[in-house]
């Protein structure tokens, strides 16, 4: 196969992962921007947190809270577990990889905040320890998952969202992260702005 065919292939099977993703996660998409926009306006605050491309899907979505996303707008109480570099390697030194959000979410979060947890396999062992935090804090998760969901599926209460993308390929699944994201944020300023 040579290069440009390859690189339509990998537009195609995009594209085609993404009108399936449409019809199956546009109701808790517009779930977890009714719970994001609620707690926004209740004085809460969303924290995020995953692995690698995942890690940086958490502050993507932050610094589109923080800042604005398209529209202008007073910024949005969010926060990135991922960045701070001092934090994560004391945590991961002293205790273990494992704790390095849950240490941060049991010290950050409060009742009414909101965690997005994102791992496209459901099976990040820091990833559910935070949503173990979250829960004993009475937060809401919104978990952002691809293949079958694994751990992080069975963790999930009634008052969880989950947007699992319904795909086996790691990069499918972090490219629908990337536009459930953004939806999450359109509909969010929507809400707030009503625009």
């Amino acid at each position: 196969m040579d290069l440009i065919s390859r690189i339509n292939q990998n537009f195609q099977e995009s594209i085609r992962t993404k009108q399936i993703s449409a019809d199956l996660l546009a109701e808790p998409l517009a779930t977890a921007a009714q719970m994001v926009t609620h707690c926004l306006l209740g004085g809460g605050k969303i924290l995020s947190c995953g692995n690698g491309g995942s890690a940086g899907d958490a502050q993507h979505f932050s610094s589109e809270m923080l800042n604005r996303f398209e529209m202008e707008r007073p910024g949005l109480p969010a926060v990135a577990l991922t960045t701070d570099s001092s934090t994560l390697t004391s945590i991961a030194n002293d205790y273990s990889y494992e704790l390095v959000f849950s240490k941060q979410v049991n010290a950050l979060g409060q009742q009414g905040d909101i965690l997005l947890a994102i791992s496209t396999s459901g099976n990040s062992a820091s990833v559910l320890r935070a949503i173990e935090a979250a829960h004993d804090r009475e937060m809401q998760v919104i978990a952002l998952s691809g293949k079958e969901g694994g751990n992080m599926a069975a963790l999930l209460t009634a008052d969880d969202v989950e947007i699992r993308v319904p795909s086996d390929s790691t990069a499918r699944i972090q490219e629908v992260h990337l536009l459930a994201i953004h939806c999450i944020c359109d509909l969010v300023d929507h809400q707030l702005l009503g625009q």
